[in-house]
């Protein structure tokens, strides 16, 4: 399929053709969902932490004889149904992360460009950098290509210029055709991506000796 290029003030200069086997296969909505979820658990700080009867602080003592008194039997005070006491099968830290297979992971990120391309919202807009790194200098670009939306820019390649200025932005997100994020890209409102951005995705994702589409 072909898609039109439009330039930094967003007029149309010229076409660029997009790779079926990356922009127009069957949605898989099964890898999508495990892509995000993956990455979600992945992105998850497992630190929580309770301490239970044998890390909290207090004397291992009886508060009172066992037999005798008519109350109930009691152990110490860092018994779990005393306040103050240890916590019973509490959270501790751990490690939420796991590996997704690399196969899947593509078909979920073809899944999603696939998605992205048949509703139209992908724009395909001529290399550009951000020589000042400044925010305000990209806001001016955007201003003509997007609207304030939740937006996502694929780049070429670790621009850092394009980085710096975009990191004070909160609806605009960056990523490098090479290391896509389902998430990010899944919930975008708006994908912008560079012409040799797109290239690269074709060559990227597309059809590779050896590697299974």
């Amino acid at each position: 399929m072909n898609r039109t290029v439009y330039s930094i003030e967003g007029k149309e200069v010229r076409s660029v053709e997009l790779d079926d086997a990356v922009f127009g296969l069957v949605v898989n909505e099964d890898s999508i969902w495990y892509a995000i979820n993956n990455e979600l658990a992945n992105r998850r700080v497992g630190c929580a932490c309770t301490k239970d009867r044998g890390e909290v602080h207090g004397s291992n003592a009886k508060p009172y004889k066992q037999k005798g008194t008519g109350r109930a039997r009691r152990g110490d005070k860092k018994s779990p149904v005393l306040v103050g006491g240890g916590v019973v099968f509490g959270p501790k830290p751990r490690d939420y992360s796991y590996a997704m297979p690399k196969k899947a992971k593509r078909l979920a990120l073809k899944s999603i460009l696939s998605l992205k391309a048949r509703s139209d919202m992908i724009k395909v807009v001529e290399d550009f950098s951000i020589a000042s790194g400044k925010t305000r200098d990209l806001v001016k670009i955007l201003k003509n290509i997007a609207g304030e939306e939740r937006t996502v820019i694929v780049l070429k390649d670790d621009d850092p210029l394009v980085k710096r200025a975009a990191a004070n932005i909160p609806w605009l997100t960056y990523l490098s055709y090479n290391r896509l994020n389902a998430h990010d890209l899944f919930y975008a409102r708006s994908v912008i991506a560079l012409e040799t951005a797109v290239k690269n995705l074709n060559n990227f994702y597309g059809q590779k000796k050896g590697v299974e589409a």
